[in-house]
């Protein structure tokens, strides 16, 4: 018996019904030799985690923009979060703790630079909607190992998809990162935005924090129980109607105050001009992209093309390419 045999039959002897199994995986998109350690979900966290999109979170905007101080969080270190609490939940629930981690870790890479700003600059300037869900699946299914993909499991690609907007995933462990995700960006935001003045712990409803907790680690303490008790009590993935309401109040309050407010907000504006920018220059000038999202050009249009090339820029990358392209540059005869 393989290690990777030993970690399945564990898998079937203590996980819940209901949980996805990684013996009985749907498969990949092409298929592959088992590896001889590692759980095929084991193996999508991996390749995820060492993957160049996976990188790059750590200089992509989470809500502040270009915050001056190290310990605000970006899109790696929401990511981080968003995967230390999709495990604590399958744990506690028995679900596959492997296909939960993978998703968290994947569920981003899609994300454009600047955050939420980049994402509505996108859908601005080329006349559709750009959901970063979908441009995560479509990194790790197109974009990745140059164009080849990282070539994941369905169950994570499925999961990564469908961790925002109406369509529920499949799998137990896919609905978990879909609310780990809401439960880490809401209170670790809340963290950020006391840190940079915007608000004070004061500031948030005296009853939700008298039911939901007053500090940050009881917050998500409490929400991480309720989302266990539910499952454990009805064997669905959500919260009971009290907590479920209160973390609503919570959220409405943070875009009231926080996301919407015009102090956090002020910068915003120039990011969405800095991405629409890009797009028109590179549309027009598709030659000046790197080669491989030529290919991409020639495959699935210059539209695309561009999108896939503004999408994996971080912060500091897409405002540099802006200055040497807007910004002239000093003459000089040597």
């Amino acid at each position: 018996m393989t290690v990777r045999e030993r970690l399945e039959e564990i898998e079937r002897n203590t996980l819940a019904p209901g949980a996805t199994l990684s013996a009985c995986s749907l498969g990949r998109e092409r298929e592959e030799a088992p590896d001889p350690m590692r759980t095929c979900f084991m193996r999508d966290r991996d390749r995820i985690i060492h993957s160049k999109s996976f990188r790059r979170l750590k200089h992509k905007t989470q809500v502040f923009l270009s915050p001056e101080g190290d310990h605000y969080r970006t899109r790696l270190t929401h990511t981080l979060e968003v995967a230390q609490i999709s495990r604590t939940i399958a744990r506690g629930l028995s679900l596959n703790e492997d296909l939960t981690e993978a998703i968290a870790l994947g569920h981003d890479l899609g994300h454009t630079p600047f955050g939420h700003a980049g994402e509505r600059a996108l859908t601005a300037v080329c006349g559709h909607p750009f959901r970063h869900n979908e441009q995560s699946l479509r990194v790790v299914r197109l974009l990745e190992r140059d164009g080849r993909g990282l070539n994941l499991t369905r169950e994570v690609m499925d999961g990564i998809v469908c961790h925002t907007g109406d369509k529920r995933a499949d799998t137990k462990e896919g609905r978990i990162v879909h609310f780990a995700d809401r439960i880490a960006y809401v209170n670790h935001d809340i963290d950020d935005a006391v840190r940079a003045g915007v608000l004070t712990e004061d500031d948030i409803p005296f009853g939700i924090k008298l039911e939901l907790g007053a500090t940050h680690s009881r917050r998500i303490g409490n929400l991480v129980a309720a989302v266990v008790e539910y499952g454990l009590t009805t064997g669905e993935i959500g919260m009971d109607d009290k907590t479920a309401a209160l973390f609503a109040g919570l959220r409405d309050f943070m875009y009231e105050y926080v996301y919407k407010n015009p102090v956090a907000k002020s910068e915003e504006g120039k990011c969405e001009d800095i991405v629409q920018y890009l797009f028109r220059h590179f549309f027009a000038h598709p030659d000046a992209m790197p080669g491989e999202y030529l290919i991409i050009a020639d495959r699935d249009g210059t539209e695309t093309a561009v999108c896939d090339y503004i999408a994996g820029m971080t912060d500091r990358y897409a405002v540099n390419l802006f200055e040497s392209l807007v910004v002239p540059k000093s003459w000089n005869k040597y």
